[in-house]
């Protein structure tokens, strides 16, 4: 048939039946109307296509550039700025036009250039995040006019025959049309860590979305065999795709630090307003203001004080050092996709982890053989063929009768196998089934492995059933002339009912009754403790192997070998990181949809959960129990940490659960399955490697090496940046609130400083141009020093931040207010010794005195660097650590030595050249501001001390 009309439109495509699991394989071709042998023709694929569009998930539209661009300046703090930049614009024009309005295009080229930075940093991660898409773009094999092809994945249609063979990524979803010891590989979309065995049988028609086993679904990959499916959905119509819809109902809310910043821009609006109109109101109270001009003056100095106010280098200097975060981070594999999402991850307090290959290797091992004559463990994890056997802790000796058992049962798990081992670039690949990988790792580690490849060849097969559970190989045997072995590998409790004998030493004996109970006894044991089992059992014929004809009837009189137990082992660094995660109070949860047995074995060997934990997970079936009881399902996630067989909508239940209780969530993932509860969380984490293009365009960040260590190590980046932040921002907001209470001050006490007897009519402590330089001096080198300051000591060792911290908090503010006020007396007292008619005689000029309250506002300033590096410990801890601090503070001195001395440079900003009298002066009171808060801290640590012993705890510093 044609899928197009006779006037050039396209048709409405075949669909298949709502429950396509539920119909027959060839009922479900004819209602697509494909040819199960021949597929489509060339012809109906493409005009299908367009009919369709290309089969993948659709994203949201691309912003444009310019639209991100914009983007960076939608911030309340920017918006103080630009209205800083107009009111300076009005007054310079008020004015005359006279010179150049330096503040307005010194706050615009800040303002530009912080936009640039963090627009150059996300589209960096965005590219960094194509890369990784790039990488995984995928291709099909289809039968189009009867001939197998290979296909772009985008181009699979409805309809279309998929030929599926091992290492083959599924395109989109489809229903069976045969197959052949088929295994899936579905964690993606399921959560299930094992390859799912594929049978083209009919299911009834209700069926959970793991168990319909005649369907393979986009997103999924094949692990072992082979098969045919006919295409029953593509793109958004695929079970990735509904999934990936619930992503269009999912709000993804500010970052705390985007919240912080934003209430620090409201409230510095809210005060730069305040401050402007009292200071203005006071001057006009207290000077003699009778002309227009006297009147501009005001507003000038009304202006002054907002720019004094306001931190301009704050927006520039948060970039910045959120930007250096993000490459610090990439160098460790995770890749940030937004500058704000690096704090959020510092101050997160629970990590929502899936398992398999995030918390474990994801790469099944051999833990432990039991045979005949007792138990050997195998050392050494993942695919790297590295270990020992060792029984009773001891190596296993050569030529003793447990070795021989060992032998059989090895060699009989690698000859019953589809799968490949070998090594590229130092790295162990496997292709095919991770289980049967599993055992030509452990052949390895006991060099077994070329013995029996010189030994045996394969010449026959019996193919894996879900049926039988079984797989048997024939071997054409190189020592027995004419004979060949059945090796057969399988369930162990199916296996010992086709075994009429078992392996004991180099010995064959009848098996017992006792035996095989107590061999299931075994095997009962090892799945108590999480180990898949499987059996190894064989037998020899002694036909030539071109008189066997492979076939069930030869699994039978079988001799046993062995057992063994096979884990996917939980990586050795994830242990460390989750300890390390629990000593900074970051509560880990494991949410997988592995089996719940697994599930609690796996988190209790990391440690996420006690020794004497409850021995099971919660299961996606007991949460679905709880209903709409939001206050019982809030009540079993603050209880549980280990959820298994969970569904998309539990996972975000527990994530909301959890915000709710006042948590910062992470929260990773691998799958499509994962990108709702990703999105919903406050920093969602996606796999680089095994991750899905859903659940990377969700994500906050990604993790290039999938491996949990490297989250904690953003964690206790995210805490080293938060601290830094709170660092720069005590020192913005502490020396711009001396210079606001230095302006404010010295007009209220005009006439104790002597201001009131320099002719002026508006006498001002300091001019708008020298508040200006100040800002400039000292708000950006220093203060971007510090955003690098090393992180404290026990930056690990603290409490997460609570959603209800501020990152200007009660402490912060008292420091804040305390050290501006001890720079604004420090200042004026300067021009109080200066000036005569003040408290002090002095014999100066206005312009030599505001010249030395210009130097030493700008000291003070500088000497509250060390002071700004902690709110607690003493500025002389780690005095020399932070190099660029000190060079920060060369420069910013080499400026005002400039300033002073340089003609023009002294003529632009009104100021008289000092002597070595004059700047020892403003040193020796620049530097009260050290010594004072040096004492403020004291006694606050001496307070802190006496309340921590009386309650029996000790309180670690904070930045």
């Amino acid at each position: 048939m044609s899928a197009a009309t006779s006037e050039g439109r396209p048709e409405a495509v075949p669909a298949a039946p709502d429950q396509p699991w539920s119909v027959d394989a060839s009922a479900i071709a004819a209602a697509l109307a494909t040819d199960p042998e021949r597929g489509l023709t060339s012809s109906e694929a493409a005009s299908r296509l367009a009919s369709t569009g290309p089969n993948r998930l659709r994203s949201a539209p691309p912003v444009p550039a310019w639209r991100k661009l914009l983007a960076e300046f939608v911030d309340p703090l920017v918006f103080l700025l630009l209205a800083a930049v107009v009111i300076s614009l009005v007054t310079w024009v008020i004015d005359g036009t006279e010179g150049v309005p330096f503040e307005a295009i010194v706050i615009l080229v800040i303002l530009v250039a912080n936009a640039v930075l963090g627009y150059v940093q996300e589209a960096r991660a965005e590219e960094a995040v194509a890369a990784l898409q790039r990488m995984a773009a995928a291709a099909s094999t289809v039968v189009r006019d009867g001939v197998e092809r290979r296909v772009p994945a985008t181009d699979v249609v409805p309809g279309d025959v998929l030929v599926l063979g091992e290492g083959d990524a599924v395109s989109a979803d489809g229903r069976l049309l045969s197959a052949a010891s088929l295994t899936v590989a579905e964690a993606s979309l399921t959560g299930e860590s094992e390859p799912v065995l594929k049978d083209a049988g009919v299911l009834p028609g209700e069926v959970a979305l793991g168990d319909r086993v005649n369907m393979v679904f986009s997103g999924t990959a094949v692990t072992r065999g082979r098969g045919r499916a006919v295409v029953t959905g593509t793109a958004m119509s695929t079970e990735m795709g509904r999934i990936a819809g619930l992503l269009g109902e999912t709000t993804q809310e500010a970052t705390p630090l985007q919240r912080e910043i934003a209430l620090v821009g409201r409230t510095l609006g809210i005060a730069v307003v305040v401050i402007a109109v009292v200071v203005m109101a006071a001057i006009f109270v207290t000077s003699d203001v009778r002309t227009a001009s006297d009147a501009v003056d005001v507003l000038l100095v009304g202006v002054s004080l907002a720019v004094a106010a306001v931190p301009e280098g704050l927006p520039a200097v948060l970039s910045v050092v959120l930007a250096l975060g993000v490459q610090r981070m990439a160098r460790q594999h995770a890749i940030v996709k937004e500058l704000s999402s690096v704090e959020t991850l510092g101050s997160a307090s629970v990590v929502c982890s899936d398992k398999t290959g995030t918390l474990t290797r994801n790469e099944m091992t051999i833990q432990r053989i039991v045979t005949a004559s007792g138990t050997v463990d195998v050392t050494g994890t993942g695919y790297e063929p590295t270990g020992d056997l060792l029984v009773d802790g001891r190596r296993l000796a050569d030529g003793a009768p447990i070795g021989e058992e060992v032998r059989i049962v090895l060699s009989g798990g690698s000859l019953a196998n589809d799968a490949s081992l070998r090594e590229e670039d130092g790295e162990w690949i496997v292709v095919g089934d991770p289980t049967e990988a599993a055992f030509l790792v452990a052949e390895q580690k006991a060099g077994l492995a070329p013995a029996r490849a010189e030994r045996f060849s394969r010449v026959g097969e019996i193919p894996f059933s879900s049926e039988r559970k079984l797989m048997s190989t024939l071997q054409a045997d190189a020592e027995r002339a004419g004979g060949i072995a059945v090796v057969t590998k399988g369930a162990p409790d199916v296996l010992l009912a086709r075994c009429t004998d078992e392996q004991v030493g180099f010995d064959v004996v009848p098996l017992s009754d006792d035996r095989r109970r107590a061999v299931l006894a075994v095997v009962d044991e090892l799945a108590g403790d999480a180990l898949r089992t499987l059996g190894v059992a064989y037998r020899r014929l002694e036909d030539s192997p071109t008189a066997v004809t492979p076939h069930e009837s030869l699994e039978q009189q079988l001799i046993f070998a062995g057992v063994v137990g096979i884990i996917d082992p939980p990586r050795d660094e994830a242990r460390r990181a989750i300890a390390e995660a629990h000593g900074a109070g970051v509560r880990v949860v494991m949410i997988t949809g592995d089996h719940p047995r697994t599930a609690a074995r796996i988190a209790a060997e990391l440690g996420i959960v006690g020794a004497g934990a409850p021995g099971d997970a919660v299961t996606g079936l007991e949460l679905d129990r709880l209903g709409d009881d939001e206050e019982a399902f809030r009540e079993v996630v603050r209880s549980s940490s280990v959820y298994a067989r969970v569904a998309p909508e539990h996972k975000l239940r527990i994530v909301d659960a959890l915000r709710s209780d006042g948590n910062i969530v992470a929260m990773t993932g691998d799958g499509v399955n994962d990108a709702p509860a990703l999105k919903r969380a406050d920093i969602g984490v996606a796999m680089g490697r095994t991750g899905t293009d859903v659940t990377k365009e969700a994500a906050n960040m990604i993790l290039a090496d999938d491996n949990f260590a490297t989250i904690v190590a953003a964690v206790r980046e995210g805490r080293a940046i938060f601290s830094n932040i709170r660092k720069f921002l005590r020192y913005l907001l502490s020396s711009n609130a001396g210079e606001v209470l230095t302006m404010l001050l010295g007009v209220v006490f005009a006439g104790f400083l002597g201001l009131d007897q320099t002719g002026e009519s508006v006498a001002v402590p300091l001019l708008a141009t020298q508040i200006l330089w100040i800002n400039l001096l000292t708000d950006t080198a220093p203060a971007l020093a510090m955003g690098v300051d090393p992180p404290p000591d026990d930056v690990m060792s603290r409490p997460p931040r609570r959603l209800t911290d501020r990152v200007i908090d009660a402490e912060m503010q008292v420091g804040v207010v305390f050290v501006g006020f001890v720079m604004a007396v420090a200042t004026l007292l300067t021009i109080d010794i200066d000036l005569p008619g003040g408290m002090i005689e002095g014999h100066g000029t206005l312009q030599e005195a505001r010249t030395l309250a210009f130097t030493t506002l700008v000291l003070a300033q500088l000497f509250n660097c060390f002071n700004s590096r902690s709110d607690r410990v003493s500025a002389f801890h780690h005095l020399f650590t932070n190099r660029l601090l000190w060079a920060a503070i060369a420069l910013s001195l080499l400026l005002q030595f400039a300033v002073i001395y340089v003609p023009f440079l002294h003529h632009a900003f009104d100021t008289s050249p000092l002597g070595l009298d004059d700047w020892l002066l403003c040193l020796g009171l620049a530097s009260s501001v050290l010594w004072a808060d040096e004492l403020r801290k004291w006694v606050a640590r001496r307070l802190r001390s006496r309340s921590s012993n009386r309650i029996g705890v000790s309180e670690p510093n904070p930045a």
